[in-house]
């Protein structure tokens, strides 16, 4: 039998995987009674895990931190890594279509916003030293490029579902990443 600690987790986990799937299908601003519905648990749990919506929003973002940290990790000290978390970041704007667009359109001077920024871009900054050390991309590529990169994989966004979002994110990775790449 789980203790009540790993069962309060994933009873967490199952509110975070609900919302994020209703965000998906209804925006940001989807009552969270659908999130209730969809985790199969009550309101009472709910607001015992997230006093309300900003603080849901929240977790799922420090939860998006914490997938990115995880793939870093997986990743390890390849050279090529930088591109493969970037493919990541494509995937998860496909995935997650209503938390990458409420990253992109919250207030950017934000505390809690900014901190998250600049853990991800530090997150990120060794395998873009490792990449631009081995020639794997152009040597002017600085820390900040990645931000505009992922708004231009943002443009993903305009597909109406999950099968066009894919498409589209594909698609900007195939134009993106080859202007990333050092030249002959």
């Amino acid at each position: 039998m789980p203790s009540l600690r790993s069962d309060a987790a994933a009873r967490r986990a199952l509110l975070l995987d609900a919302a994020d799937a209703v965000f998906g299908e209804h925006g940001i601003t989807a009552p969270l009674d659908l999130v209730v519905e969809r985790a199969g648990v009550g309101r009472a749990t709910l607001y015992r895990n997230f006093p309300d919506r900003a603080a849901l929003i929240c977790a799922m973002l420090e939860r998006s931190v914490a997938q990115l940290q995880a793939h870093i990790a997986e990743l390890g000290a390849r050279d090529d890594a930088l591109f493969e978390l970037l493919a990541g970041m494509a995937g998860r704007i496909v995935q997650s279509p209503a938390l990458a667009d409420y990253w992109r359109a919250v207030d950017q001077d934000d505390p809690q916003v900014r901190d998250a920024r600049q853990h991800v871009l530090a997150l990120m900054e060794p395998a873009l030293e490792r990449a631009k050390a081995a020639g794997l991309c152009r040597a002017d590529m600085q820390l900040r490029d990645i931000s505009l990169i992922s708004s231009m994989l943002g443009a993903a966004l305009r597909g109406r579902d999950r099968d066009e979002r894919a498409v589209l994110a594909k698609r900007a990775l195939e134009l993106l990443l080859p202007g990333l790449a050092t030249t002959p």
